[in-house]
């Protein structure tokens, strides 16, 4: 076809691409071997999450927060239970909080985990992802036994956690803090520093702090663009500020900037893991008289974020006073860092797309809903 004054070629990559795994396309338009144009199409996965929590007790509508993205059921489960929370005026049990800090930090070692593998992978390096499944296996191991899953977690609840922790899965999670550690040193050395792997991401989808405000992008898209924002920090929830942590950030912006900012966190939530274990107190893991399946909510409206795995996640809910919940809107942030894609990815070789497209972290079906 004819651009302008130029001959273009049109593409798809994806939806049958390796690189996105069969949820995404994104129509391309190439001059040459550069990227003209990129065009993300969506709705492949779209399973009316919102709808759906019209037609559910606000307690039945739980385990869709397990599944609105599959990675990181447990950032999604909070950002529910803390509106709940924050509407019926519920206060959270000093140990509950521990425990969820404590599980939801393990929950974001898993998510990065299959992401380094995944990212490596589409750039072509099959080892890693191999070795990143290993460790993520142990976390499943350790989350299993109290959540009863070891994907699509449905564990926090109003009030508090679904059940309460053992001594046993305390130890077990100081036991795995340790092996992480002496395990980063090796991705390393397999990774991060590989000639090859720094030539495909350094200075690849440099991205500007004022494209991140514009899009709205969060987590480690705007870590990795020197900005230090993290609602844990900014915005404090549940008793993150009693932890001592740093807030990884990368001053380049480009693809390598977003994938140190991500394998800083690993490390960081170790420390906070550690912390929550050694600090835990005893007590109850759910208040008393917690809402049973057909409570209802006070009428309102309520607003809680809480930061996910890849960015901020938010729960928009609106109460009328019923057992169903009048509306629920999800702040899906995946979709203002896919909305930038199109504009960092111009001009960049057709190869880069598969680096810059990675270094977002997207989960498809999260936006998709």
């Amino acid at each position: 076809m004819t651009e302008g004054d130029e001959q273009t070629l049109i593409i798809n990559m994806g939806p049958q691409h390796p690189s996105t795994h069969g949820v995404l396309r994104v129509v391309l338009v190439l001059d040459g071997e550069y990227i003209v144009r990129a065009t993300p199409v969506i709705g492949y996965l779209h399973r009316m999450h919102e709808k759906i929590a019209e037609n559910r007790t606000c307690l039945q509508y739980m385990p869709n927060m397990g599944r609105v993205d599959y990675l990181n059921p447990l950032g999604w489960n909070w950002a529910y239970v803390g509106a709940l929370e924050r509407l019926a005026g519920i206060e959270v049990p000093e140990r509950a909080e521990f425990i969820r800090v404590i599980t939801g930090e393990l929950n974001r070692i898993s998510s990065h985990l299959v992401w380094f593998g995944a990212y490596i992978l589409d750039l072509g390096a099959f080892t890693p992802i191999m070795y990143a499944f290993e460790d993520r296996e142990r976390i499943l191991d350790l989350l299993q036994p109290i959540s009863g899953s070891r994907l699509t977690y449905s564990f926090f609840r109003p009030g508090g956690v679904a059940a309460d922790v053992t001594d046993s899965f305390l130890k077990d999670a100081l036991a795995f803090v340790k092996y992480m550690r002496d395990r980063l040193p090796m991705y390393r050395d397999l990774v991060t520093d590989n000639i090859i792997f720094r030539k495909r991401c350094q200075n690849v989808g440099v991205l500007s702090l004022e494209m991140c405000q514009r899009y709205g992008a969060t987590g480690p898209v705007i870590r990795g663009s020197n900005r230090p924002y993290d609602i844990r920090k900014t915005e404090p929830y549940s008793i993150y500020d009693r932890f001592d942590y740093e807030i990884p950030v990368d001053e380049k912006g480009d693809a390598m900037g977003r994938y140190r900012v991500r394998m800083a966190e690993m490390a960081e939530s170790l420390n906070i893991i550690e912390q929550a274990v050694k600090q835990i107190p005893e007590g109850e893991h759910i208040v008393k008289n917690a809402p049973k399946p057909r409570w209802k909510p006070p009428k309102g409206e309520v607003y809680f974020a809480v930061e996910g795995a890849r960015w901020k996640i938010g729960v928009y809910l609106i109460s009328n006073g019923d057992k169903h919940p009048y509306r629920v809107k999800l702040r899906s942030p995946g979709f203002s860092n896919l909305s930038l894609f199109g504009e960092l990815v111009k001009g960049h070789l057709l190869q880069d797309a598969v680096s810059i497209l990675g270094s977002l972290d997207l989960v498809i079906p999260e936006i998709d809903r």
